[in-house]
């Protein structure tokens, strides 16, 4: 229908003459209507126009609703992921610290050693010089009695000249043995020390170690704080499940974005740090996949632990172990002596033993198989009980082992008298291994504790001014008060000292203790 104007009307009702109402009535109406239903149509449109408009805006409102939660969400991950290698960094500049205090800690026993060493060197130059004074001495007297004896010469015939100068011979030949044979017998000392000094350092040199890093705990990661509340779970059945499960204590406190795995048993701990990381990655954290990842984590550290004896066994060409044994060897990968892993110990004493089994002229072999065995008894199960050392040499005996190897792994503590020299190199090589520096530092709270109790063991005695412990706590030098302390008493509260660190501290290696007493007198004079 199309729209009339007015104009066209008019000139309809000017060219329709007569007027007929009953033609024109219709025709209004029907224009009435049209313009009704084209304003309807229009209004119509516009209310769709409107409502899809405004639809149209509240799609464009939740696209950008949702485009800023995705950019949030991107800048929160950035975030995180900016903090974690924040922790990294820290983490990594901490372990740089403590190796380098390690490194200081060697210097300065290196110094100290050096140090040892000079003092030493100038003892033996004081008593050369004494020793040449000595003989000059001698020989300035023998000169002059000489001459003596030759102003008498002249008045005694040729049998009492032969009869004095045979006497003379035979005390003069006399006391040249025995020069000689103590000259002799220090002369074999001093070679045989330094033959063994040689053998060792020889086989220290020829073991390449790498340094150890110091255990604390086991610190697991969270991505997000709120992993913690779906770890413990509601009313903590999460975390009671895995308790149980992994027999390990999981401590969950303030600490931000991490949780604590405690246990004293080392492979139970990995265990539960395996399947702890499994179930974060997940994210599905309930009873039954708790059993279900714990499950599959003591399937992998026990494949790991089998991998890791086989590694060690073929690592020294070992041949002929009972496979129970290298599954045991293998659990000694999550053992710590100190910082030291036990595995890795293991296997350097395995190689000291054999490189002085080979400069000595015995069995590599056998030393290198004794060397490995001898701290088994750390990994057999606790419901034995003796020292490790019994308990591995048992264990090693049920599965065939020789009785040389078994009596050297019971005698490397010397808790078993050692019947073969095989066990005497076990002894020596766990020593070097356990005692080089680096092999088994301390914590830098645990070294400064243990010199303050040295220090205040010294101070305890009556009549000691001032202890000093030096020389990484290898050394504790003494002052005594000269007035109150005699020599003689200052040698006795040296023998006191010694005697009462070796009874009442736990030390590595030994300490040599150094009492001073001195007097000083001054004046001056105007």
């Amino acid at each position: 229908m199309t729209k009339v104007g007015a104009a066209d009307l008019a000139l309809l009702f000017a060219e329709s003459a007569p007027f007929d109402w009953e033609l024109w009535v219709p025709l209004v109406a029907g224009v009435g209507v049209g313009f009704l239903v084209v304003w309807a149509l229009t209004r119509h449109t516009r209310r769709v126009a409107h409502e899809q408009a405004a639809e149209l805006i509240e799609v464009a409102r939740r696209e950008a609703a949702v485009a800023a939660e995705e950019m949030k969400q991107k800048a929160e991950a950035e975030i995180q992921e900016k903090r974690a290698e924040l922790n990294r960094e820290f983490d990594r500049r901490e372990i740089e610290s403590d190796v380098r205090l390690r490194e200081i800690r060697a210097h300065e026993e290196s110094l100290g050693l050096l140090d040892y060493q000079l003092e030493q060197r100038q003892e033996r130059l004081n008593r050369e010089s004494a020793a040449v004074r000595q003989a000059r001495d001698a020989i300035r007297g023998l000169s002059k009695s000489v001459r003596k004896r030759l102003e008498g010469v002249s008045q005694l015939d040729a049998d009492e000249i032969r009869k004095q100068l045979r006497e003379e011979i035979l005390l003069e030949c006399q006391d040249e043995i025995r020069a000689l044979r103590r000259a002799t017998l220090e002369k074999s000392e001093q070679e045989l020390r330094n033959e063994a000094q040689r053998i060792l350092i020889a086989s220290m040199q020829r073991i390449a170690t790498k340094p150890n890093n110091d255990l604390t705990a086991t610190i697991i990661q969270l991505p997000t704080e709120e992993m913690k509340g779906r770890i413990i779970g509601r009313e903590g059945r999460n975390i009671k499940s895995f308790e149980s499960a992994t027999g390990v204590t999981l401590l969950v406190d303030e600490s931000p974005q991490m949780v604590l795995v405690s246990s004293f048993d080392p492979v139970r701990r990995e265990v539960a740090r395996t399947a702890l990381d499994a179930l974060i990655k997940d994210g599905r954290i309930h009873p039954a996949s708790i059993e279900e990842f714990v499950k599959r984590a003591q399937e992998e550290v026990e494949l790991n632990t089998v991998q890791a004896g086989e590694d060690a066994v073929a690592r020294l060409n070992i041949n002929g172990l009972h496979p129970e044994i290298i599954r045991l060897l293998g659990r000694l990968k999550y053992r710590f002596s100190y910082n030291q892993n036990v595995l890795d110990h293991s296997i350097e004493t395995a190689f000291l033993a054999s490189v002085i089994a080979s400069e000595v002229g015995l069995d590599p072999n056998l030393a290198k198989r004794a060397g490995l065995l001898h701290d088994i008894g750390k990994a057999v199960p606790g419901e034995l009980e003796g020292s490790h050392a019994v308990i591995g040499a048992e264990f090693i005996k049920r599965y065939g082992e020789t009785p040389i190897v078994v009596n050297a792994v019971a005698a490397h503590h010397e808790e078993v008298k050692p019947e073969t020299v095989y066990a005497g190199l076990v002894i020596l090589a766990d020593t070097i291994s356990a005692v080089r520096p680096g092999a088994r530092a301390e914590s830098l709270t645990g070294y400064i504790q243990r010199l303050g109790r040295l220090e205040k063991l010294a101070l305890s005695i009556e009549g000691v001014q001032q202890a000093f412990a030096i020389q990484a706590g290898r050394e504790i030098r003494v002052v005594v008060s000269p007035q109150e302390v005699t020599d003689d008493r200052a040698r006795e509260i040296a023998k006191e000292l010694r005697t009462r660190i070796e009874s009442e501290l736990q030390y590595p290696s030994t300490i040599k203790v150094t009492v001073i007493r001195e007097s000083r007198f001054t004046e001056t004079a105007t």
